[in-house]
C-alpha cells in the first residue's frame, strides 16, 4: 500500500485532523503549537519522545503536549495506519472552564503512549465528527478533552526552565526568524560560546538551535498559507529559499505538502 494522507483543518479555530497511512514518510523532528492526540488504527508507529523510544501500536493512543518535540516512522515493512487530531491549548482550557474539570493551569499528558480503548474510541467519535456540522463537532471535542483530562493527565509540573542564555537565544530566532542567522549571532545574543549555548539549547528544548528555527519559519508559512498567501510568497516571507524549499521541509514536519494544506479548510 503506497503512502496516502487526507488532511482537515477548521477555517476558524487552532482545529486540524489527519487520517494517514505511512509506510515510507519519516517525520523530522518537530513539535507542534497544540495538543496532539492520535490513535493508531493498524500497523505501528516508532517515535521517540522525552528522550525514548516508544511504540504505538494498533489500539494504542499518543497523547503530545504543545512544544513536545518528537518524530516518527513506520515501526513494520507494512507500515501504520493512523488518525491524529490538534487541538489548540485555548481550545482546551475553553472546556475545562465550562465543565467540573477545572484546574489551575492546562493539563499535561506524562505518558506519550497510553492503552485505553475508551479514549482511542473517542478519539474516533471526534476525528468522525469533523465531517459533520459545528453542532457535533463541538459535543465530540468537549467529550474527548474531558475523557483525556480525566484518564491521562496531571496538573503541569513545575519547572525551572531554561537559562536566561537560552532564553536570549530564542528571543533572537523568534524575533528574526527569516533572516540567515549564524551560531555566532546567538553566542553573542546569549553571551556564551556557540558549543555550550548549542548544549543547552538541546537540553532545553529537544531540539537544535537551527531545527527551532526551521520550525518558526514553517509556522510562519503555515499562517501565511492559512490567510491565502500564494506557497511561493510564503516561502519568501518566512525564510524559505523558495517554494520547493518550503514543500520538501512542509512534508517532512507536517505529512503533506503546502498545497494539500491549504485545501484542507475547503
Amino acid at each position: 500500500m503506497a503512502d496516502w494522507a487526507s488532511y482537515w483543518r477548521a477555517p476558524d479555530r487552532p482545529l486540524e485532523a489527519m487520517h494517514a497511512h505511512f509506510e515510507q514518510h519519516v517525520y523530522h523532528r518537530h513539535s507542534h503549537e497544540t495538543y496532539s492526540f492520535g490513535v493508531t488504527e493498524a500497523g505501528a508507529q516508532a517515535f521517540t519522545c522525552r528522550g525514548e523510544a516508544r511504540t504505538s501500536a494498533a489500539g494504542m493512543v499518543m497523547a503530545f503536549n504543545p512544544e513536545d518535540p518528537h518524530d516518527g516512522q513506520a515501526a513494520r515493512a507494512d507500515g501504520f495506519t493512523y488518525r491524529i487530531v490538534h487541538i489548540g491549548p485555548e481550545l482546551v482550557e475553553d472546556v475545562l472552564r465550562d465543565t467540573a474539570d477545572r484546574r489551575v493551569g492546562l493539563p499535561l499528558f506524562v505518558q506519550p503512549v497510553l492503552e485505553d480503548r475508551t479514549l482511542a474510541d473517542a478519539l474516533r467519535s471526534l476525528h468522525a465528527s469533523l465531517a459533520e456540522g459545528r453542532l457535533a463537532q463541538d459535543e465530540a471535542l468537549h467529550a474527548t478533552v474531558r475523557a483525556l483530562v480525566r484518564r491521562a493527565s496531571t496538573r503541569p509540573l513545575r519547572s525551572h526552565g531554561p537559562s536566561a542564555e537560552v532564553r536570549q537565544a530564542r528571543e533572537l530566532l523568534e524575533a528574526a526568524y527569516a533572516e540567515d542567522l549564524r551560531a555566532d549571532d546567538l553566542a553573542e545574543a546569549a553571551g556564551c560560546s556557540r558549543f555550550a549555548l548549542h548544549r543547552a539549547f538541546v537540553a532545553a528544548y529537544g531540539v537544535a538551535p537551527s531545527d527551532y528555527q526551521r520550525q518558526l519559519r514553517l509556522r510562519a508559512a503555515r499562517r501565511l498559507l492559512a490567510e491565502g498567501h500564494p506557497p511561493a510568497e510564503a516561502a519568501t516571507r518566512s525564510g524559505f529559499a523558495d517554494q520547493s524549499h518550503l514543500t520538501r521541509w512542509f512534508k517532512r514536519y507536517y505529512g503533506l505538502t503546502p498545497g494539500r494544506f491549504v485545501h484542507a479548510a475547503r
